[in-house]
This record gives C-alpha cells, sequence and structure tokens, in this order.
C-alpha cells in the first residue's frame, strides 16, 4: 500500500449533484475555485462514527466516495453491505491515523492554494473558454495517490504533501521522492494530470523520445505562464545548484542527445532515463538532475513557442506533431 507510485487516475465518471467549479460553467474572470473539504467528511466519519458525515459522503460526494473506495484504496464495491465497515477498518491502522490527524493540522486553510487554482483556471478559460473547470476536492488516500481526475472533480491528497521532511515519508520513500510531496507542488500537480486528461498523449502513434519529451515539455511550460513560475527550472522542480548545472551544459546535453541518436529511441528503459523520476538522469552522471529529457522538451516548446508568437496555448495543447515544431526552430541548447 504504501509504496505505490505517483499515479493518474482518470475515471469517466457522470457528475450527478455537483457543480463546475464553484457554481456552473463560467467566463474566464468569474472563477472562484473552492476546495470541497471531503477529507475532512472521511475523517470525521472513520474517526467518530459520525452517521451525518457518512450520508454527507453518498448523497454530496457519491463520486468521490467511489473513487476512494474502489480505485484509490481498493477496499471493494460503494454499493457492498459491507462498505462502511471496511471503510473504517481500513482507517483504523495507528500509521493511518496519525498521518490523517497530521495532515489535517497543517492543511486547516486552504485559502493560499484556492487563490493559486483560481488563478490558474482563470487563466486557462481565458485562453480556452470551452475548458471545463472542475470542482476541486481534498480526500485522505493512505499514501496511495496523490492526484486523482474524473469527469468534472478534480481530488488531491492532503496526505501526500506534507512536506519532504515529514518523518513518516523517511519509511517509505527514497529523498528524490519525497522531494515532489510539498504542499508548494499540489497546485502545479492539479494542473499537470488535468491537462493531461483534457489531452492526453497520443499513445496510438508510435512515439519515440522527442514526442515523449516535447507533450511533457509543452505541460510543465503551460502551467509556468499560467502560475507566474519564475523560470521553468523552477516549475520543474530543479534546485537552483540543478538549474546551474543545466545551464552550465547547455551544449554538451544537446550534443549527447544528437550524437547518439536519442530524439528517435523508443526504448523504454532510454524513455524512462529520461522522463521518470530518479536520483539524476544516469547517461549524465550523478550530478545530473532528475528528468532532463523533460527540462529538454520544455526548453523547445520555449523557443518555438517565442519564434511562432500568433500560437495560442489552446493552438499548443491541441498540436502533436512534434516533429514539425522542431524542425519549424531547427533547435538547438
Amino acid at each position: 500500500m504504501w509504496c505505490k507510485s505517483y499515479i493518474l487516475l482518470v475515471c469517466c465518471l457522470c457528475l450527478a449533484a455537483c457543480e463546475w467549479g464553484a457554481g456552473g460553467e463560467k467566463k474566464g474572470t468569474d472563477v472562484d475555485i473552492k476546495v470541497c473539504r471531503f477529507d475532512k467528511l472521511l475523517s470525521e466519519y472513520v474517526s467518530l462514527n459520525s452517521f451525518s458525515a457518512l450520508q454527507k459522503m453518498n448523497t454530496e460526494y457519491p463520486q468521490e466516495t467511489k473513487i476512494l473506495v474502489e480505485d484509490v484504496l481498493t477496499v471493494g464495491e460503494v454499493d457492498d453491505d459491507r462498505i462502511n465497515s471496511l471503510l473504517k477498518a481500513y482507517y483504523a491502522d495507528s500509521t493511518i491515523r496519525v498521518l490523517m490527524q497530521d495532515a489535517l493540522e497543517k492543511f486547516g486553510d486552504m485559502k493560499d492554494i484556492e487563490r493559486q487554482l483560481t488563478k490558474g483556471f482563470r487563466r486557462l478559460k481565458k485562453e480556452i473558454p470551452s475548458l471545463k473547470v472542475p470542482r476541486v476536492y481534498a480526500q485522505i488516500s493512505a499514501l496511495n495517490q496523490s492526484v486523482v481526475v474524473g469527469d468534472s472533480i478534480l481530488g488531491f491528497s492532503i496526505d501526500k504533501y506534507m512536506g519532504a521532511d515529514y518523518p513518516l515519508y523517511k519509511k517509505y520513500y527514497y529523498d528524490y521522492q519525497c522531494r515532489t510531496m510539498e504542499p508548494s507542488r499540489i497546485v502545479l500537480d492539479c494542473f499537470m494530470y488535468y491537462l493531461i486528461s483534457e489531452y492526453p498523449f497520443p499513445w496510438e502513434w508510435n512515439r519515440s523520445l522527442v514526442d515523449r519529451m516535447m507533450y511533457s515539455g509543452k505541460m510543465h511550460w503551460i502551467i509556468s505562464r499560467i502560475l507566474d513560475y519564475d523560470s521553468l527550472e523552477e516549475e520543474i522542480g530543479y534546485t537552483k545548484a540543478e538549474a546551474a548545472w543545466c545551464e552550465k551544459n547547455r551544449k554538451e546535453i544537446w550534443n549527447y542527445v544528437i550524437q547518439n541518436r536519442h530524439l528517435d529511441a523508443k526504448d523504454p528503459m532510454l524513455l524512462r532515463m529520461y522522463l521518470r523520476p530518479a536520483p539524476c538522469t544516469a547517461c549524465f552522471g550523478n550530478d545530473s538532475p532528475f528528468e532532463l529529457g523533460v527540462w529538454i522538451g520544455a526548453q523547445i516548446i520555449d523557443v518555438y513557442m517565442k519564434k511562432n508568437k500568433e500560437v495560442t496555448i489552446a493552438g499548443l495543447l491541441e498540436d502533436n506533431d512534434y516533429r514539425k515544431m522542431l524542425a519549424d526552430i531547427q533547435f538547438k541548447l
């Protein structure tokens, strides 16, 4: 249970009794995100055996409850007669109880998260008027998943963002994994997996490293813009030292990729080396930052967008012809 990786859960569910965002499909400037405290409701039920909390879970948050029970925790079917007792038993674990209490104390106030989500969705809505603004909620997943995306709902697990130094994380995660579990990453992760769900990678094509790098890179590029990050490196999660390493080794990085013909590579192990979380990007040495493929992809997108100022964010999201983009700018790091 404790070692499940960071996963996107896309559930195609019909949302009954829920509204878009904070009250229906709205214009960009009218978006006002309020985080629904499903986490508190869950805690009230499993800790205090509150029947009213259980009723609200089933009537006001039916999809959220179904996702938690069946897909995140996988404890059974939501309509099983025994599911209420199974859910309570799951959260009765002493470690989970401490985690739940710590998470609720740490995230007593969601105002800053709501402010950032509102800003981001307002900007996205302005760029893409047809964009569906989801209902956002917080949950406690017992470290199973960080973000879940469904049809018009977006949830994040507060217990997965307790900070890199949270003692429990040290028992179950490597240091490089803990880096991604800071509260400051919540909003970024929400937008990342929401955009991936709305504009998925076209797996039906026989894609190579350049396609994967640029797809990931464009998502990071867009998020860095809508959330006002100072740099692409900061948005990706690099330290100042790691950003400096990238800048110092820009030419060598690109030369290595080109000389080894990695842009066309489709080998899964090579793709993972460039794109998956790890202590470093192995082919560039132990001092290199993680996920250098994502950084390279973001750099390519940045140059492309600067050269093609008429291209909108909406147009960029729809465009998956990455080889054409690369050829258009004759890219060099």
